[in-house]
């Protein structure tokens, strides 16, 4: 595991580069995210090259990056023995910045790859990538841990070209479990996030692996397609339809064990879904095992000291964890007042109940397949979409055009749909 070490402040050697506890040199800036900066680094002793991300407690540590913090560290340390998993050596820690020592993955990220090879993988390339990814992903899951914010951008390569899953911020920890063995955290970005993940709030939860192979669906796709399946600029709710209705197209290139594996791994409902140990025994792999026997996971040395004990709990204040995503849920338009509720009632209850409040607010109603409009004077003022994100809930979008909103009461509205709505998102756009 990570050792973690209270580091003295950085000190500047005599050309002016920085020295970190008198261990590392740090060099040039990696990149940067939302709450850190990521430095190579040289450690002193030997010269072993590593990757520093320097998190700064006084300005980008709050409440809800802490627990990512924490989960991050916990996470890595615990699989750090799987060679497509980046490894976490140290933790060191000043009054005022956080410094993890994590293993350089010189090849950078796996995006800057599939744009070198003309923004998609040929099959045989995808292949051994995908395979790295999902041998990597079942060591999280026989630990188990969940990642929950799998994407390329967090798919990184060594110097020798193999893949390392990384950014555990998001990763669920067993003992986030509670009694009924499912997680309950929407979290994620929306475009790899398994549907039932942001139903979670009303469904009772979901399995982390299970999700978690909703996104290696979505990555697969990206690796030989070139594009995501399901594009989230066009609106939650709307993506959530194409999800649904499995609106996709596959090449006629790619071979019926790669479409295979895509089409089970993208299914909506979890329990239909292939899971991790069977897409990684699937025969469409056959030919890597046969023809390039380095694929086989096998354990690397580290090129850092490594130590058995740590106590990040003790190095950071643990919060309450948990992101709530449900403000992505807010497709806008520039011209219409929106609402949107939830609910547990079958579409044809929404329906009815919709179609009589919208009567009683003096619109003329029509209605069918999901949809109900509102009429006054002859001109559409109201629509209510009705999706069903998964059997147990339905997401319900209401617009009302410019030209009426001075005259909806939202009030009667609102009142009318009490026992059916379970919460409501208002957004003015």
């Amino acid at each position: 595991m990570a050792r973690v070490t209270m580091a003295t402040s950085p000190s500047a050697s005599p050309a002016g580069e920085v020295v970190l506890m008198e261990k590392y040199r740090l060099g040039r800036l990696l990149g940067r995210g939302n709450f850190a900066k990521v430095y190579y680094a040289r450690a002193l002793k030997d010269g072993a090259e590593v990757a520093i991300k320097v998190i700064d407690k006084s300005s980008t540590v709050n409440a809800a990056m802490e627990p990512r913090i924490v989960r991050e560290i916990e996470a890595m340390s615990r699989l750090r023995d799987h060679p497509n998993i980046l490894k976490i050596y140290e933790v060191m820690a000043t009054k005022t910045k956080i410094y993890l020592v994590m293993e350089l993955a010189k090849g950078g990220e796996i995006t800057t790859k599939i744009a070198a090879n003309g923004g998609r993988f040929k099959e045989s390339t995808a292949r051994r990538y995908f395979h790295q990814l999902v041998s990597g992903l079942d060591y999280c899951h026989l630990n188990g841990i969940s990642h929950r914010d799998l994407k390329p951008q967090n798919l990184l390569l060594n110097e020798n070209g193999d893949l390392k899953i990384s950014d555990f911020g998001l990763a669920a920890l067993p003992e986030q479990l509670i009694a009924d063995g499912l997680l309950h955290t929407a979290c994620g970005t929306p475009a790899f996030t398994a549907p039932e993940v942001f139903a979670t709030t009303h469904c009772g939860g979901y399995d982390g692996a299970k999700a978690d192979a909703w996104s290696c669906g979505i990555i697969l796709f990206c690796f030989l397609v070139g594009n995501l399946p399901f594009d989230d600029s066009i609106g939650i709710p709307a993506m959530y339809v194409k999800i649904l209705r499995q609106d996709y197209q596959l090449p006629k290139y790619l071979s019926k064990q790669a479409k295979f594996i895509i089409t089970h791994l993208l299914q909506p409902v979890p329990d239909s879904r292939m899971d991790i140990k069977t897409a990684i025994t699937h025969p469409w792999f056959a030919e890597l095992f046969s023809l390039d026997s380095d694929i086989i996971p096998r354990s690397i040395s580290s090129p850092v000291e490594q130590s058995t004990s740590m106590n990040a709990f003790q190095l950071i204040n643990s919060m309450s964890s948990g992101l709530d995503l449900s403000r992505l849920i807010n497709p806008r338009t520039s011209n219409q007042l929106e609402r949107r509720f939830t609910s547990k009632a079958s579409v044809e209850a929404i329906e009815d109940r919709m179609a009589e409040v919208s009567a009683k607010m003096g619109y003329r109603v029509d209605r069918g397949r999901g949809i109900i409009r509102g009429f006054a004077k002859g001109k559409e003022v109201l629509v209510a979409e009705i999706f069903v994100m998964v059997p147990e809930l339905v997401l319900v979008v209401v617009k009302v055009t410019d030209g009426d909103r001075m005259g909806f009461r939202e009030e009667d509205f609102i009142g009318g749909l009490e026992d059916i709505a379970l919460s409501w998102n208002k957004e003015v756009s």
